[in-house]
């Protein structure tokens, strides 16, 4: 059993966004379990990457990864992570095989930030790159609770 992580309060409000990422994948495993139309489960997916997961990966790349640098290798996985994800996202054909893909990759991707990158990131930085941290967290849009999406077909 895994032990909890004491995550810095800096770095709490994108591991609870990180918690919404594995309800997504939660939801499309879901659906294709309860033989959900396929495009209903795709426009989740689309809506939730446009409104959450964008805005999410731009707040990590430019304000969070920069504490270990653009060279630093766990940063280099994260950010190439970052890249086939948003290939994946915008995908239009083969929508089954990609959102399969999407499910496991980003289920895979943040278990690693998770438990490997903000366990590096915690220990590196310093007090004041932590507090401006969090005061930038407090006026992100991508901290924005959930918006709930009408069709829950998960449910």
């Amino acid at each position: 059993m895994n032990n909890p992580i004491n995550r810095d309060k800096a770095l709490q409000p994108l591991s609870r966004e990180h918690h919404q990422s594995l309800l997504l994948c939660w939801k499309i495993r879901t659906g294709f379990r309860k033989n959900v139309e396929v495009s209903l489960i795709k426009s989740y997916v689309d809506w939730f990457y446009k409104n959450h997961v964008q805005s999410h990966f731009e707040l990590e790349e430019k304000h969070v990864f920069s504490i270990l640098g653009k060279e630093h290798e766990l940063v280099k996985r994260a950010l190439a992570e970052h890249r086939k994800l948003r290939r994946l996202f915008k995908e239009e054909n083969e929508v089954v095989k990609n959102l399969g893909l999407i499910e496991e990759k980003l289920e895979a991707h943040i278990r690693f930030e998770e438990r490997i990158l903000f366990n590096e990131i915690q220990k590196m930085a310093t007090r004041k790159e932590l507090k401006e941290m969090e005061l930038l967290h407090m006026g992100s849009d991508s901290l924005k609770k959930p918006q709930e999406w009408k069709n829950e077909f998960w449910k």
